[in-house]
């Protein structure tokens, strides 16, 4: 993307001409503050424009909580960051009835969890019952209070990161509860020449993020990228790559099935194909390639599998198992008529 430089030798960001070009924008303006982590904001920005709730994974000090509030920054609306520890408890999330003794009577007090992007950070540091507080807005973008449904503003979702080096006073997420995020992305160190920059700003004053879209705008490119065109050879080809995790010896690999214990839930073929659709459009096309799938497969498809102790034993990760069951599957040729 070439930046234009003006009179005084600073460069300013592009002025958006169209879906694209704004989403151009809104990670220019992210990357003032993060330094790489390339992998991690298309991903994070896959996940907006697919309405999918993602979950970062990575070491302390990488940046992860830092690039999701600037993101936010970026795409306006409202942002709500709730640090999870352990003596939460779920209507600290949700919310819940008090009682008024003036009134007599109950009011619901909305939690945290009413905003448009609500970052949940460290996840795995609350108990079960907390985690689980977030089943039912994220799937149905809706909160239970007594005998009261409310709606949570649109868009929504839940951006959430783990450190997974600890275990001490740390709660592993349910297979319910991690099939609901779209991706779970693995964030790893920085080269040395992004750690100089990373020193660089942090011994000088901050850029300041500024707003790029609001709520409106982004529910607009969020059905811009509706409309991207999905060859049902690629719908075809997510959901045979769902399956082989659940059956390997479909693909030829019979030998993988002693590392599965469960495979991916059609929920991973669903998001695949949204995930891929909204990638396409991040990179400036109505259609979507196998390359488009491809690239995201593993962060939509590692968190779904459940591994056997034999696995652990054997050191195999479910990345490993994935790229071997990839291998044996073919890619769909696209004839693209007209495109």
């Amino acid at each position: 993307m070439n930046t234009p430089v003006s009179g005084n030798g600073h460069r300013q960001p592009p002025r958006p001409a169209g879906g694209q070009s704004v989403v151009e924008q809104v990670l220019y303006e992210v990357k003032k503050v993060i330094v790489g982590q390339d992998l991690l904001l298309e991903r994070l920005m896959v996940a907006l424009l697919a309405r999918g709730h993602i979950l970062v994974e990575g070491v302390p000090g990488l940046a992860k909580t830092l690039a999701v509030k600037s993101l936010a920054e970026a795409v306006g609306g409202q942002f709500h960051r709730v640090q999870f520890t352990p003596d939460l408890v779920p209507a600290d999330i949700t919310g819940t009835r008090t009682y008024h003794q003036h009134s007599g009577e109950f009011q619901v007090s909305l939690g945290p969890v009413f905003t448009n992007l609500l970052l949940a950070d460290e996840i795995n540091r609350a108990p079960a019952k907390v985690q689980s507080a977030l089943l039912e807005v994220m799937q149905e973008h809706q909160v239970t209070i007594g005998r009261e449904t409310h709606r949570v503003p649109e868009p929504f979702l839940v951006l959430a990161t783990q450190n997974p080096i600890e275990s001490d006073g740390t709660y592993p997420l349910p297979e319910a509860q991690v099939d609901r995020f779209m991706m779970k992305v693995l964030v790893g160190y920085p080269s040395s020449t992004e750690e100089f920059v990373i020193v660089e700003r942090a011994v000088s004053p901050g850029a300041a993020i500024q707003r790029i879209i609001d709520p409106a705008r982004l529910i607009e490119l969020q059905q811009q990228a509706d409309r991207v065109y999905v060859d049902p050879s690629l719908i075809e080809y997510a959901v045979r790559l769902t399956a082989a995790t659940r059956e390997p010896a479909i693909v030829g690999q019979q030998q993988l099935a002693r590392y599965i214990t469960y495979g991916a839930s059609p929920r991973a073929s669903i998001n695949l194909v949204l995930a891929g659709r909204a990638l396409a459009f991040l990179r400036g096309r109505d259609y979507a390639l196998p390359q488009d799938l491809t690239d995201l497969a593993l962060d939509v498809l590692r968190h779904r599998l459940v591994m056997s102790y034999e696995a652990l034993a054997d050191e195999v990760s479910a990345d490993a198992v994935l790229d071997r069951i990839m291998s044996s599957l073919p890619v769909p040729e696209l004839a693209m008529q007209g495109r």
